[in-house]
């Protein structure tokens, strides 16, 4: 397996948790998160939001550079 192939399969699966997570996400409510009963997974609102919020920004700062990085084709041997 090239690097370029194993860059392209974390880039997939951080679009798909970064959409997950963003689905997760509630400003005043449980959100989709409260479907499966996982609203009380956290010991509290706060914890579970700022948990949230951080894994949010690290998938999408990873989604993000692998873009400009598989766009501007660094990874590609000629």
């Amino acid at each position: 397996m090239k690097v370029e192939q194993l860059v392209q399969i974390v880039w997939a699966v951080s679009a798909v948790l970064l959409v997950v997570l963003v689905l997760l996400h509630s400003p005043k409510g449980d959100g989709l998160g409260g479907i499966g009963g996982q609203a009380q997974l956290f010991t509290s609102t706060k914890s579970a939001e700022k948990a949230l919020n951080r894994i949010t920004w690290v998938l999408s700062i990873t989604f993000i550079a692998l873009t400009i990085v598989l766009s501007a084709g660094w990874l590609r041997t000629s």
